[in-house]
């Protein structure tokens, strides 16, 4: 049975939502459509991106993700099929398949239609296609490139890593843009800091479980996804530190005071 996930900036009551499932009904019989992520914050394509990123390979082969974030085509942006991973993927190619793929997808092709089709139409029209087993290129002119967009990544300074917040959670919990790969690279068999929009708010260990630290206490962990995670057991360390997309996480060594501290 064929898997259509749809990613959206729009609210679970939005209407679109009606418009856009009410085509896929119609065009793509027997398809299940699968609500991946809704709500993300409008036009706000990192963010999708890194949903996207880190939970398409979940489902199975030849699901085809339609992504309704920043979707309007402007400036010359393509409506686009890209094919990676034995997956599709239909959306605006406005930087989001680089940043979900980190890089060029192995297929991309501009999809073909009409001047006063919508995105909605166009989208699901060529999901239809995709089910029917048209291949890519039945359904649009191969691309050479795609819009490329450089992700936000953590930086090295002799011994200090600064990385930001990339996503909160549902809990308030803050994932950074520091790979656990990075943090060994740095800090194996080391004593070390991480800070948090302050001074004040530091931690010297790694933990395992939220339990590990005692209810109302911060604590760092590597999260499912291998990137460092900020939280409070208990609580919501989001609004308690006032946490946003973009915080600052500092990693130095324990003890170690410089003039990098005036970052925060």
């Amino acid at each position: 049975m064929p898997v259509i996930t749809l990613t959206t900036e729009w609210r679970p009551d939005d209407f679109y939502y009606g418009i856009l499932r009410g085509k896929l009904c119609s065009l793509c019989p027997g398809a299940t459509v699968i609500d991946n992520a809704s709500g993300i914050p409008p036009f706000n394509i990192a963010q999708a991106a890194f949903i996207i990123r880190n939970t398409f390979s979940n489902y199975p082969d030849g699901t085809i993700h339609i992504i309704c974030v920043h979707s309007e085509s402007h400036n010359n942006e393509n409506h686009i099929i890209a094919k990676a991973k034995n997956h599709f993927f239909i959306g605006t190619d406005n930087g989001i398949f680089n940043l979900i793929l980190n890089g060029e997808p192995e297929e991309a092709v501009m999809i073909e239609h009409e001047s006063k089709d919508n995105e909605l139409d166009i989208f699901a029209v060529a999901a239809a296609g995709l089910i029917s087993g048209k291949s890519t290129e039945d359904l649009g002119r191969r691309m050479k490139s795609i819009t490329e967009r450089v992700p936000l990544r953590a930086t090295i300074d002799k011994e200090v890593i600064i990385g930001s917040i990339i996503f909160i959670d549902s809990y308030g919990n803050a994932i950074s843009n520091i790979t656990r790969e990075l943090f060994m690279r740095v800090f194996e068999n080391k004593e070390f800091r991480i800070l948090v929009q302050s001074n004040k708010n530091y931690t010297g260990q790694i933990s395992h479980k939220y339990s590990d630290v005692p209810v109302g206490e911060m604590l760092a962990r590597f999260n499912p996804l291998e990137l460092l995670e900020i939280s409070i057991n208990g609580a919501n360390v989001s609004e308690l530190l006032s946490l946003e997309i973009g915080s600052v996480v500092r990693i130095d060594t324990a003890g170690k005071a410089s003039a990098r501290d005036r970052l925060f």
